[in-house]
């Protein structure tokens, strides 16, 4: 009984592991190569390799060996590190986020001078 849970537990976390490599390489597919300059990050074509193979062991290892949890490391950078500043550099921003006016001036609202 506690192998069963504990094989569950293990392919729950490889389907995870799965989904966050494959998340990672389809953000880094839609990115800008020039964001990735302009962020002064490693290239696109870098990051495309790296999180392909991130997803490919992830897919092909027991999750008990140290090529998966590599690759976990390796999306875990990007999402953590990467992709804020690929957004940042984009003006990608969040939900809720206020997004100014068309009177807005470098440092604020305009108010007319008052």
């Amino acid at each position: 009984m506690l192998m069963l849970g504990f094989a569950g537990f293990m392919g729950i976390l490889k389907i995870v592991l799965m989904a966050l490599a494959a998340f990672a390489l389809v953000d880094a597919a839609v990115r800008r190569e020039d964001a990735f300059r302009a962020a002064d990050k490693q290239n696109k074509v870098f990051w495309l390799i790296i999180l392909g193979i991130a997803l490919v062991v992830s897919i092909l290892f027991s999750i008990l060996s140290i090529l998966p949890i590599a690759g976990a490391v390796a999306s875990i950078v990007y999402i953590v590190d990467v992709r804020p500043a690929l957004r940042h550099v984009t003006g990608g921003g969040g939900y809720g986020r206020r997004r100014g006016s068309s009177s807005d001036g470098p440092y604020g609202p305009y108010n007319g001078g008052r």
